[in-house]
C-alpha cells in the first residue's frame, strides 16, 4: 500500500486521523493529498503532516489512485456530482466515510461503474484505536479491497460485512458505542462523588478501570460474560451491584437502545437517497 497515492476530499478530524495513522504505519506523506475549502485546515495539515494540499478536488483526483470522501454527509451529493465525471474517467477507487450515505446514492452521483467502499468508522479512530466496518460493491477488485482495508486499519481494527445493511447495526454498536461507554463513565463518576470521593479521584479511577477492563477483554479469549463472572464473587460487593443492574432491566435497556440507534440510522439514510 505504501506505493499507492491516496487523496482525501475533506480535511476534518477523521481525515486528519487517517492521514496520521497512514504516516505512522509507514506511508509516505508525499503520497497523500488533501483538498478542503478551509485554507486554515490545509495549512495546518501541510505544516503538521507535510502532505500535499489543494482547494481543487479535480487536482486530487488526477494525482491519486484512491479517493477518500471525508466531507460532511449533507454536502456529499453536491461534491460527488461535481467530481463524478473525472472519477469515471480515471476509474478511481472511492472510499466513503460519510455516515448514512448508501452505495446506491454514491453510484447515482458518481457513476454506476465506479468501485466504491463504504466505511463506518468511530471516533476512537482519532486516537488510533478505532473500529471500522467496511462494505465493497461488486466493482471493487481484490487489490482495491486490500487497499481500502489497509487505509482504515491504520487507525484501528477494520472488519468487512457481507451486506451493506449491516452497517446500520454497526452504527448502533460501534459508531455510536463510545457515547454509551462515556454515559456509563459519567454515571459512575457521579455516583463516586455521592460516595464521598473527590472529583479528580473519581475521574481517574473510572477512566483507568474502563481502560483496564477493555484491555483484559481484548487480550482474553473468554467472553465478556465469563470475564464478568470471574470478578463476581458469590455474595460479594460486585454481585450486589450486578443484581441491582439486573433488577433495573439493564440488559433489556441496552438492547432497546441499540435497536433504536439502528432504526434511526436507517431513517437518516432515506432523506439522502431521496434527494
Amino acid at each position: 500500500m505504501n506505493t499507492q497515492k491516496i487523496g482525501f476530499i475533506g480535511g476534518g478530524n477523521m481525515a486528519s486521523s487517517l492521514i496520521s495513522g497512514l504516516i505512522a504505519s509507514g506511508h509516505s506523506a508525499q503520497r497523500i493529498w488533501v483538498s478542503d475549502i478551509n485554507l486554515d485546515v490545509l495549512k495546518n495539515l501541510e505544516n503538521s503532516l507535510n502532505v500535499n494540499t489543494t482547494t481543487d478536488n479535480d487536482e486530487i483526483i488526477n494525482a491519486v489512485d484512491v479517493v477518500v470522501l471525508a466531507v460532511k454527509p449533507q454536502i456529499l451529493k453536491e461534491v460527488a456530482e461535481k467530481i463524478g465525471p473525472l472519477i469515471q474517467q480515471n476509474k478511481s477507487l472511492v472510499v466513503s466515510i460519510a455516515a448514512g450515505i448508501s452505495q446506491s446514492s454514491l453510484s447515482q452521483w458518481l457513476g454506476a461503474d465506479i468501485a466504491i467502499v463504504r466505511c463506518m468508522p468511530n471516533t476512537p479512530a482519532l486516537v488510533l484505536t478505532g473500529a471500522t466496518a467496511l462494505h465493497a460493491n461488486s466493482k471493487v477488485s481484490a487489490t482495491e479491497h486490500d487497499l481500502a482495508e489497509s487505509i482504515m486499519r491504520s487507525v484501528g481494527i477494520a472488519l468487512w460485512v457481507e451486506q451493506e445493511s449491516e452497517l446500520d447495526a454497526v452504527t448502533a454498536v460501534s459508531g455510536s458505542g463510545p457515547a454509551y461507554y462515556f454515559l456509563l463513565m459519567e454515571a459512575m463518576e457521579k455516583a463516586a462523588l455521592e460516595l464521598g470521593l473527590t472529583a479528580n479521584t473519581a475521574r481517574l479511577l473510572v477512566q483507568q478501570t474502563a481502560l483496564g477492563a477493555a484491555k483484559i477483554a481484548l487480550e482474553s479469549t473468554e467472553s465478556p460474560e465469563e470475564l464478568r463472572k470471574r470478578v463476581t464473587s458469590p455474595g460479594g460487593t460486585t454481585q450486589r451491584a450486578i443484581e441491582t443492574f439486573a433488577e433495573g432491566g439493564f440488559i433489556d435497556l441496552v438492547s432497546k437502545a441499540l435497536h433504536a440507534a439502528r432504526d434511526r440510522s436507517i431513517e437518516m439514510s432515506k432523506p439522502a437517497e431521496n434527494n
